[in-house]
């Protein structure tokens, strides 16, 4: 007999609707297993790939996708190790090289061999590391309130998020996501995924050391969440000006880092787009 949807299926799937009508699916065969895509835009147009952070799956780029896809041809991620469609077989994923290995391949599968590359929060921290590795495949790289890249985190948002991390349930995640996200009132199909998504069983989110951005020599945008709690705002910014070759700092009035990429997604919109070119 079929096995009947999980909550977290269904909460996946609420979400997926949310994407334009004409959004394709795409799973890319990659050493560490298929990876799910959602493809949206123009074929024509410059591949730009969507990375989430933890937990979050590539469908919260759900209020990004409509405009990003009118000149863009977005691809947004999946990530390897985490919650979502993305399957975890293959070659075991262990450091911060597999998950770059992991990214190239998927690149390899979808034919791209140059692109935009934009991350929120632990896909900001993938992005960097993938940039520094193959730099002749990133046009420009932006980064939307990058953790554990310019700054560490914050020891009160360490604490609070420590019993998520450790007895990870629903009721922990969406305690934690209301702290962190005070007064901002993200969508609430998407926080319903996301503290589902903390409770899969063989979530393995590789961790790894803060990269050395100085390296990085294509155009960088860093869009910061004016009130995160997981960091110090001001700190990132002053370092990310001090380290980049090519950069460009702004600050995301109202958002929290939790709260991103669905905080003001127009404003967000604008000043990728305005980046990009």
């Amino acid at each position: 007999m079929p096995v009947p949807p999980s909550a977290f299926d269904l909460a996946y799937n609420e979400l997926r609707a949310r994407w334009p009508e004409s959004t394709e699916e795409c799973d890319v065969a990659t050493p560490y297993g298929r990876t799910r895509v959602h493809v949206y835009g123009p074929a024509d147009g410059s591949p730009l790939v969507l990375l989430p952070g933890g937990s979050a799956t590539g469908l919260v780029w759900f209020a990004n996708a409509p405009a990003l896809g009118e000149r863009y041809r977005v691809h947004a991620v999946d990530l390897v190790g985490d919650a979502g469609r993305t399957e975890r077989r293959g070659t075991p994923l262990k450091s911060a090289d597999d998950l770059t290995a992991w990214l190239d391949a998927l690149l390899d599968g979808l034919g791209l061999d140059r692109v935009h590359l934009c991350g929120h929060s632990y896909g900001a921290w993938l992005a960097v590391r993938y940039a520094l590795r193959a730099p002749r495949r990133v046009d420009r790289l932006a980064l939307v309130d990058p953790t554990q890249v310019f700054a560490g985190f914050r020891p009160g948002y360490l604490l609070r998020a420590l019993p998520t991390l450790i007895r990870p349930s629903r009721a922990r995640a969406r305690a934690f996501l209301a702290w962190e996200t005070a007064d901002t009132h993200p969508d609430e199909t998407w926080q319903r995924l996301y503290a589902l998504a903390t409770t899969v069983p063989g979530r393995k989110l590789v961790a790894g050391g803060r990269p050395r951005t100085a390296g990085l020599r294509m155009p960088v945008l860093v869009l910061l969440a004016e009130h995160s709690r997981a960091h110090h705002a001001a700190e990132v910014a002053d370092r990310a000006r001090r380290t980049l070759a090519r950069g460009e700092v702004a600050l995301l009035p109202g958002a929290t880092h939790h709260s991103l990429p669905l905080t003001a997604p127009k404003q967000l919109n604008d000043r990728l787009m305005d980046f990009l070119g």
